[in-house]
Order: structure tokens, then sequence, then C-alpha cells
């Protein structure tokens, strides 16, 4: 996402997030101020108030520290291309378009599990639940818009119907997802205008624990932002949420980025996937290189996955099937969008293959909490020495890897 500009209430008044010691919402309201919504068991506010308010908040008891809410545009994809399959079979589309799914032997791990009994929730721009591939549960589904949740309305972008595809397409057509079996749940953050905020983040985080998700997908970084803008502040006051929504069950899901920045030792932030409590994703390529817009960074990156691309973008935009294995667009990520199917590369669509394979892991251990719901998809991750390669973390996942060291 880029930035916007400050996030506001209906009413035209600013809107502030609050890091507090768990019981200050009453004060807060005394001082003047609206409190929107309690996080984090209360450690965490959404607040109205008026402009330039945040220093009146901080002298607030019980109240640490208090920033604007910040409002972020969506970051389109690297690269992105329309599909026209006509009438492949479902055994088609993975032989031709789905090297994604080849390389993690997701085919092969369904032998084993399909995401069957397990829910995935799409924090986004909302999921088309008419698209004959997406088992997506309606009544379930909402949108978190300006600090309240509304009914599901579908997808505003094509963004989300992409993610939720890549996670758990049930294969129906022309699209098969990493947890086929799986429900899916689209909590859209993002407005009619394309805008969402962190309060709506994070209130979406925890809609998706509080209705039992197995995961949840947020393909919706921030561009890094240096350690001078505050960043630290803003992960202070988000880290709560994440790790409440952890300790809740459900894992959480970000991608890093696609600004091929290194993440640790330029010392950006990128949000939410540098929280404490956020799993995050760079992208790989067909050749397991890292996709040339990838952020990266040691202790930054938790696993690698496909998100297509090669590692440069003139490698990638090569169209002749005798100079790449997979010319383009066959490079990047297939998967659905509203009505159809389409091409894109990106973090956003490296992180549903996360998504989806936390799915399968919870399947077979479903008493497993978040953080060994994690630790099993870094087991079976492959190609890296440990856990701290700064491209890929743990190495790029595999889903078969993965599921065999369960049962």
């Amino acid at each position: 996402m880029t930035f916007a500009g400050l996030a506001s209430a209906s009413d035209g008044r600013a809107r502030y997030l609050t890091r507090t010691n768990g019981d200050a919402a009453d004060n807060v309201s005394a001082a003047g101020f609206d409190v929107r919504w309690e996080l984090a068991d209360g450690r965490v506010l959404l607040v109205d108030g008026p402009a330039d308010a945040a220093a009146d908040l901080e002298t607030v008891q019980g109240v640490s520290l208090a920033l604007p809410d910040l409002a972020f545009e969506l970051e389109t994809p690297a690269l992105e291309a329309s599909a026209d399959v006509g009438t492949s079979s479902i055994d088609q589309v993975y032989d031709e378009f789905l090297w994604d799914k080849q390389v993690q032997q997701v085919r092969e791990a369904h032998d084993h599990a399909t995401g069957a009994g397990r829910t995935v929730a799409i924090i986004d721009t909302g999921v088309d639940d008419t698209h004959p591939d997406l088992t997506v549960d309606t009544d379930a589904s909402v949108s978190v818009i300006g600090g309240a949740i509304s009914e599901h309305i579908g997808d505003v972008d094509f963004h989300g119907t992409h993610v939720a595809g890549t996670a758990a397409a049930n294969g129906s057509v022309g699209m098969l997802g990493t947890a086929p079996d799986a429900t899916i749940v689209s909590i859209r953050v993002f407005g009619d205008e394309g805008g969402a905020a962190f309060g709506d983040i994070l209130i979406g985080m925890e809609y998706a624990a509080a209705i039992g998700s197995d995961a949840a997908n947020m393909s919706i970084g921030t561009a890094p932002i240096p350690p001078a803008a505050n960043a630290d502040q803003y992960r202070r006051i988000m880290e709560p949420v994440a790790q409440s929504v952890t300790r809740a069950g459900t894992l959480l899901v970000g991608s890093a980025g696609n600004s091929d920045a290194n993440l640790q030792q330029e010392g950006f932030f990128t949000l939410p996937n540098s929280l404490s409590g956020v799993l995050s994703v760079s992208a790989t390529a067909p050749n397991d290189e890292r996709a040339f817009y990838s952020n990266y960074g040691t202790n930054e990156i938790d696993v690698g996955a496909p998100g297509g691309g090669y590692e440069t973008e003139e490698k990638t935009l090569i169209e002749d099937p005798d100079e790449v294995e997979w010319p383009y667009p066959l490079n990047l990520v297939y998967s659905t969008v509203p009505g159809s199917y389409g091409w894109a590369a990106g973090t956003s669509m490296a992180a549903p293959q996360v998504t989806g394979l936390a799915a399968l892991v919870r399947e077979l251990e479903p008493e497993s909490n978040a953080r060994r719901v994690e630790g099993a998809i870094a087991r079976g991750a492959e190609g890296t020495d440990g856990r701290s390669d700064p491209d890929f973390g743990a190495g790029r996942t595999n889903a078969l890897e993965t599921v065999d060291r369960l049962l």
C-alpha cells in the first residue's frame, strides 16, 4: 500500500490509534474523545477527536501513545495480465499454468490434506462470492470501513479475489488453490474509493480471530517506511493486536512488499508484515530465485513462496519459450479474478500460498496453535540452511514436505 493521507471519521473529525494500559477507555471518553473500538482487550483504542489532538490524548491517564490513523491506497501487483483459458480442464490448467503449485507439490499434498473443515480469511479488497471456483461464507464475510463492520458486498478491485483463489480455489472450473476444500471468509477493508486505514485492518484482524479463522491473509503491506517516519511507534501500537490474534489461534500471514528493499540492513519497516506475530512472506520465481521486486532482509522474512516473475524484470517479460521455461505471462501467478481468471506477480500472490498451506496443517493437526502451524510450515520449507536466509527465511514453501512431516 502507498500512503494516501490521514484517516478521518464520517463527521470529518480526526481518527487516532492509541496504546493504553488496558483500562483507559472511560478516561479517554471523559476527556472528550469518542472510543470507536477497543482492541487487544482494551490495550489499543480506535478513537475519534479533534484534529491535531494526539498530544492531548497522551495526557489522558492510562494512554502511553497516540498517533493519527493512516490511510493507504492498494499497491498494485508488480505485473499483471488477463487470462483466456477457453475450455481448459482443471488438469490442463494445473499442468500448463500453475507452476506455483507444481514447485510446492500441492497436488501430491492433497492426497493427505485439502483444507477440509478449515477457514481462511482474506483481509483485502473483498472477494467475488459469485465466482464458481470460490467457496465463500457470505454470512461470515464482512466489510470493515470507517471503523465499522457492515455487510459483505464483494470485491471493489480484483486483488482480493485473486488472492483468495491462490489460497483456496475449489477447482470446480478453472483454478485450484492450495486448500481447495477450505472455506473463504472475505474481510473487505478497502472502500469504494480504494483506500484502507490501519484501524480498519486491525479490526479485520480481530474479526478473523473472533470467527475462528485458521489463518488470515494480509496481502496489503505498506511501502517501506524509514525509521524517521515513526514506523516503530506504529508497530508498538499495532503489535498487541497481532499478538492477541495469534494467541486466539489465527495465523496472520503478511506479504513482504514489492520494493526490492532490504528491510533489515536499510532499517525500513513494512506494516503489517513486520509486526511480531505476523508470518512475513517474500516472493519466489519459477526457478526458486527471489523475484526481482520482492523485499528481503534477515529476520524480516519468515518464508518465501511463489509470487511470480523471475529475478529480473527483463527476464520476466521474455515471451520466447526457447529462452525461459515459463515465458511471460505464464511465469506470473494465475488465479481467479471477478468473473474470470488472470495472472499477477507480487508478494501479494506469495502470501496466500502460505495461508492455504496453513489450512492443510490445521486439518491434520486441528489443535495446533498458530505458532505450531507456523513452525510446521517453516520445517517443511526447502532450499535454505536454517531460518535466517535474507531472501527466504526458512526457505521456499513445500506443501507435500510440510504435510508429510505431520503424518
